[in-house]
Order: C-alpha cells, then sequence, then structure tokens
C-alpha cells in the first residue's frame, strides 16, 4: 500500500513540474526563410507591376533577426539598411512604421532620441506581419518613387502574404488590419463564406449602374461621402455574368446622401448607382446571397 502511495505521488509531483514548464514557455509562429522569401518576392512583383523604380525589401523575423533582404538593380546603396531599420522598427512596435512618421511629422521631436536605446527607424514602409493574430515578423521597404511607395509596397507583401497563412477556427476568421488597409487600395475580397462575401472598396469617381438579382449588399461607409441612386430603371443595360446587370446610368430613382458612419441596405433586384463621390470614398461591403 505503501509503495503505491509513493508510486501516486511520483507521478502527480512529476505532472506538476512538467505542466510548471509548459506554463515557461509560449509557442508563438515566426517566419522562416522560405517565409521571408515568400513576403520578398509578393514585394518585388508589386513593385514591378506598379511601376516602382526601385527598392530594397526587408524582412524579419518576431525577434526582429534579418532574414532575408533583396534590392532591386539601380537602387540606391544605402536602401537597403533603411528597409531594415524599418522592418525592425515595425516587428519591435507590432505596428506600422508610418504611424512614427506621422508623430515626429506632427512636432513630437522626442522620439527622434529612441535610437540611442533601440533601433528606430520612422519612416513609411515598414509593416508588421501577423499569422493567427500573433506577430511573426515584419517587412520593410526603401528605395520606391516616394514614402507612399514605400508603405504600399510593403502593405500589399504583407497583405498578400497573411492571406494566405490565414487560420480559420471554428468557423471564425479574423482578417488582420494589414490586409484590410491593402484591401481598400485594390478593391479585394477580405473574407467569403456559405452565402456571403466582405469586400474592402473604394471609388475615385461615378461608377456604373448595378443590379444584383441574388445578392444583397449591405454598405458601411468609412470616408467621404456620395450621392446614392437607387430605384429606377437602368439605362442601357446589359447582362453580366454572376446575375448582375450594369448600365450607363439610372433613369427616376430615388437620391440618396450617404457619408461617414452610415449604413446603406440594398436588396436584391433593386438598381443603385453612385452617380457623386468625394475622394477617397471607401467603404465596406457585405453581400449576402438570397439563393
Amino acid at each position: 500500500m505503501r509503495s503505491i502511495l509513493c508510486c501516486l505521488l511520483t507521478i502527480h509531483l512529476s505532472y506538476a513540474a512538467v505542466s510548471a514548464r509548459a506554463d515557461d514557455v509560449v509557442d508563438r509562429p515566426t517566419l522562416t526563410l522560405d517565409g521571408a522569401k515568400s513576403v520578398a518576392a509578393g514585394a518585388l512583383r508589386y513593385a514591378h507591376e506598379h511601376g516602382a523604380p526601385g527598392a530594397a525589401i526587408a524582412v524579419v523575423d518576431a525577434g526582429g533577426v534579418l532574414l532575408y533582404v533583396e534590392r532591386i538593380d539601380g537602387t540606391f546603396q544605402n536602401a537597403a539598411n533603411i528597409s531594415i531599420g524599418k522592418a525592425r522598427t515595425a516587428v519591435a512596435f507590432g505596428k506600422p512604421t508610418r504611424a512614427f512618421e506621422e508623430i515626429v511629422n506632427k512636432g513630437r521631436y522626442a522620439m527622434l532620441a529612441l535610437p540611442e536605446i533601440a533601433a528606430f527607424t520612422p519612416l513609411m514602409g515598414g509593416v508588421p506581419i501577423e499569422v493567427g493574430g500573433e506577430l511573426a515578423g515584419a517587412v520593410g521597404v526603401s528605395g520606391a518613387a516616394n514614402a507612399a511607395q514605400d508603405d504600399e509596397i510593403a502593405t500589399a507583401a504583407a497583405a498578400e502574404f497573411m492571406k494566405s497563412h490565414a487560420r480559420s477556427d471554428g468557423g471564425v476568421t479574423v482578417v488582420p488590419r494589414t490586409v484590410v488597409d491593402a484591401g481598400f487600395a485594390t478593391d479585394a475580397t477580405l473574407a467569403r463564406g456559405d452565402g456571403f462575401r466582405v469586400d474592402a472598396s473604394h471609388r475615385e469617381g461615378p461608377g456604373e449602374a448595378e443590379v444584383h438579382l441574388n445578392q444583397t449588399d449591405i454598405f458601411y461607409v468609412l470616408k467621404g461621402s456620395a450621392d446614392l441612386i437607387v430605384g429606377g430603371t437602368v439605362s442601357a443595360p446589359r447582362d453580366m455574368a454572376g446575375g448582375e446587370i450594369r448600365g450607363s446610368a439610372i433613369e427616376g430613382g430615388e437620391l440618396h446622401a450617404i457619408a461617414h458612419g452610415d449604413v446603406v441596405v440594398i436588396p436584391h433586384g433593386i438598381p443603385h448607382w453612385f452617380r457623386r463621390v468625394s475622394t477617397p470614398f471607401t467603404y465596406y461591403v457585405v453581400k449576402s446571397s438570397t439563393r
């Protein structure tokens, strides 16, 4: 009996020790060399497709360790070092470096003293990369046409990688902010499922009149304002794929002035047309299928 008790006590203590050790360690994702090369390839592809005159791309892991750097021929030499600084700053603070450039530009020059304490490059073009809601690394870009394009390339590369590694747990999908930000620049689909789709959309001017025969559109306006015409008759209608009709304008119909914060629900079969938009005009679109 005594030996049994001793055995049970030993097992209990061993289990407690293992549990305690398990609590001392956290498993988190981090980019590998292959992952870093994939991010860089996405950045280079985006840079070439959008006419960037040059670019240096650096990718770091979750600890800020440099994994990969590549510089397009003709890009000024120090762009590589600057891109590394941007990537390390983005991963160290867990946010895009554009936020720090904006803070400094608004007069908080005390932040420029941070390099004396830790690596800090407050220039647009560094973007963190998340996998499963955890920080896995970051990408930095320097040497494109301007600071805005540096940021655009880095944002697009991070978004592409995160979208391809998105996790879905129990049917729940979380779209990282970086993916959302990039989505508004390209009119991207952020998520889709059985009977629905969520898009990030923006408009630079009036569009075509539309009728969705099998989908209800739900708009949530983030920025800008627009004149939205609903109802009436579509001019010069033509059938499109996916149960959609488009035309040049709407004859008749009802005018709705919509702006930031408004939600608009357009049932299937109702013509609608953005006759005028301010710039920038960005909005979420939830498309719910009726069948």
